[in-house]
C-alpha cells in the first residue's frame, strides 16, 4: 500500500476489518460504480484505488474466502 494517501490506507483497512464476504460486496459495488458510505468522501482516483487494492488483497486468498466468514 506504499505510496497511496492516509484516506485510501484507513478506507482499506476499515473495509478489509468486515470480512471476506463484505469486502467482495465491496468490489463488486466499487466496480458498478456505486457509493457508499465508507467511500463516500473519496475522489473517483481514490475508489479506483481502494478498488485496485480489496482485489489484490483478495487475489492472494485466491476463492479461500467465497464463502460465509
Amino acid at each position: 500500500m506504499s505510496g497511496q494517501s492516509k484516506k485510501v490506507e484507513s478506507c482499506i483497512e476499515v473495509l478489509c476489518q468486515r470480512g471476506c464476504s463484505q469486502v467482495n460486496g465491496y468490489i463488486k459495488a466499487l466496480e458498478m460504480g456505486e457509493e457508499f458510505p465508507e467511500v463516500a468522501h473519496l475522489s473517483f482516483q481514490e475508489r479506483r484505488a481502494v478498488l485496485r487494492e480489496l482485489v489484490a488483497i483478495m487475489d492472494v486468498y485466491d476463492g479461500v474466502c467465497d464463502s460465509d466468514d
